[in-house]
């Protein structure tokens, strides 16, 4: 008997890591604007969160990031083979973790893409989990002797500072309580098609006639 196996519908992340000066370049100028954004409110305790306004993109000082997510945007498509359709970004914010704060699984929806990249990552603190979509398969869950890729529900992804992430905005993520003693600062962003609406969303269909089912 011979036999293979034929893999289906793979779910992809894609991770870049940003070179030396470029990182520290996004860092410092994102860190002080963070910093200027913060200087009104008070300091996060244990287990807190804090979340910009969505419109990160847009400020000056994150065009170097804005810069290489479109570079790794380009990129996926090209590993897709899609075609090069203008894209934008529909939101573009920072979220700080202090020690113990975690964050809830969630996706992101009504856009094609999500992301996020890291801007101080400490140790005890450096990963993302990704979930496994399809909620169908929790209905049988048989003992494995050993969890891989194809048994597996939940896939941990490590990062560092300068990590850059790109996955399909529906895919389930989450992060785990910051186990380290600073805080944990990450940037998010979607990413959708700019003609959706006007071209995108259109039915794929041509009429044929009266008749025709």
């Amino acid at each position: 008997m011979r036999s293979d196996v034929i893999s289906m519908f793979p779910t992809l992340v894609w991770r870049a890591e940003l070179d030396e000066p470029v990182r520290r370049a996004i860092e410092a100028k994102a860190i002080a604007a963070l910093e200027r954004m913060r200087q009104e409110l008070p300091p996060l305790g244990p287990g807190q969160g804090w979340q910009s306004a969505q419109n990160l993109h847009e400020l000056a000082e994150f065009s170097e990031l804005i810069a290489s997510v479109r570079h790794l945007v380009a990129g996926v498509f090209r590993f897709l083979r899609i075609g090069q359709p203008a894209v934008e970004i529909t939101g573009c914010w920072a979220t700080v973790l202090a020690p113990g704060a975690a964050h809830k699984l969630h996706t992101h929806p009504n856009n094609f893409l999500s992301g996020v990249y890291y801007l101080r990552i400490p140790a005890g603190a450096d990963t993302i989990n990704f979930h496994d979509p399809r909620s169908q398969t929790a209905i049988l869950r048989p003992p494995v002797i050993e969890l891989t890729a194809q048994s597996t529900d939940q896939v941990v992804v490590r990062v560092r500072d300068g990590t850059l992430l790109l996955f399909p905005a529906w895919l389930p993520h989450s992060v785990d309580q910051n186990g380290s003693g600073r805080e944990r600062i990450s940037v998010s962003f979607n990413i959708m098609f700019s003609s959706f609406a006007e071209v995108l969303a259109k039915p794929l269909w041509s009429p044929r006639g009266e008749g025709d089912a």
